[in-house]
């Protein structure tokens, strides 16, 4: 992964605000500006982002993946057993070494949106001021690069595949779980095939029946399957560290009248976004445009969500496709495109599809059927 840019960018930010040193904690924003990026952060790590050298502080248990994988210039370790304990044990501490470095008063850049208000105080308590710089990363994150783009696409096709094979299972008396399993079985294989040593993350749901699928964020669970069912079947693969997504509202047997009026219109709210978007338009226009069609069909009261957001590292980033955000869209940015309906006592529809802006328009890397002829098993 090639951070230098990213790191001259986030230094000329830094010199713009007379920040001396960045501390960042955010395991999305650690793995875009060094490569490394943990399974679990129960031990803190923090990233220290100096004028001429970008730091890491790790726990013991991490210091080996720490030196494999990280693009940083020094490695510090703290430790939690006695044999170590004379390095230092706070996970505090190797910050506060760097820190002592720079004069009290001088101002330390800190990702606040993430950053525990322990660290915070720890870094004022020292009397230096903290700025926030959660936006400035953010922003820099907006637009991918060619090689970020190829490693979504690729995500692209195996969510498709995903989707594709879990879907060839779903039928009355299968449990969501074991539908999920079938996709993952297939994205496992073909990961194993296609990318040798590649890492692979993903996220994988299938709500059903109508009390379930107005719940948008749900585990799958061990309910069966039953005729008449609407399912949200929704995916997200993340190859190398980078992901994308693609979710599809399916239903067993015949829908009511009312059901199916908001499965059209979920439908057509996401063609008409997706039609819509491109660079030059605002994420704002977008969300209306598909917001009015919802409202016409009579379902905006029940139309809750932003009807699109940010993918790349993390599985929700910015920049959101909501209805408070002016933002100018721009080549390379990548979104979902998911208008929801959510209406108790009739259930949830949502499909979602991952884009690429483009210079000329938008390229689709999702591709799974979406009229209900094709969506009623």
């Amino acid at each position: 992964m090639k951070v230098d840019k990213r790191l001259d960018e986030l230094r000329n930010y830094m010199d713009s605000k007379k920040i001396d040193l960045s501390i960042i904690t955010n395991p999305d924003n650690q793995f875009y500006l060094s490569g490394f990026k943990a399974l679990t952060y129960s031990r803190p790590i923090t990233l220290m982002l100096e004028k001429q050298e970008i730091k890491l502080s790790v726990p013991a248990l991490e210091e080996i993946h720490a030196k494999e994988e990280s693009n940083v210039d020094e490695i510090f370790v703290y430790y939690e057993h006695p044999e170590g304990a004379h390095k230092g044990t706070h996970p505090y501490h190797h910050v506060g070494k760097t820190l002592s470095k720079y004069k009290p008063g001088s101002k330390v850049g800190v990702d606040k949106a993430h950053t525990a208000s322990q660290l915070v105080d720890y870094i004022e308590n020292l009397n230096f001021e903290v700025i926030d710089i959660s936006k400035k990363i953010a922003e820099m994150r907006y637009i991918k690069d060619k090689a970020e783009l190829q490693l979504i696409e690729k995500a692209g096709e195996l969510v498709n595949l995903g989707v594709s094979e879990s879907l060839k299972v779903c039928k009355e008396g299968i449990t969501e779980m074991e539908m999920d399993a079938k996709g993952n079985t297939a994205i496992f294989k073909e990961t194993a095939k296609r990318y040798p040593k590649a890492t692979l993350d993903f996220m994988v749901m299938s709500p059903s029946g109508v009390e379930r699928t107005v719940m948008p964020h749900v585990f799958s669970n061990t309910r069966k399957l039953k005729k008449g069912d609407i399912i949200i079947h929704s995916r997200q693969v993340a190859l190398n560290g980078y992901r994308a997504e693609l979710e599809r509202t399916v239903v067993l047997g015949e829908l009511t009248d009312n059901q199916k009026k908001a499965f059209d219109a979920a439908i057509e709210a996401q063609q008409v976004a997706i039609d819509f978007i491109k660079p030059g338009t605002t994420a704002a226009e977008v969300d209306e445009v598909a917001r009015r069609l919802l409202k016409q069909k009579g379902f905006g009261d029940y139309a809750i969500n932003r009807m699109g957001h940010g993918i790349g590292i993390s599985l929700h980033e910015e920049p959101s496709l909501r209805f408070d955000n002016d933002l100018m869209l721009q080549e390379g940015m990548v979104f979902t495109i998911e208008p929801g309906i959510y209406i108790p006592g009739v259930g949830g529809f949502r499909h979602s599809d991952t884009v690429i802006l483009t210079k000329d328009g938008r390229k689709l890397i999702t591709e799974y059927p979406r009229e209900m002829e094709q969506l009623n098993f």
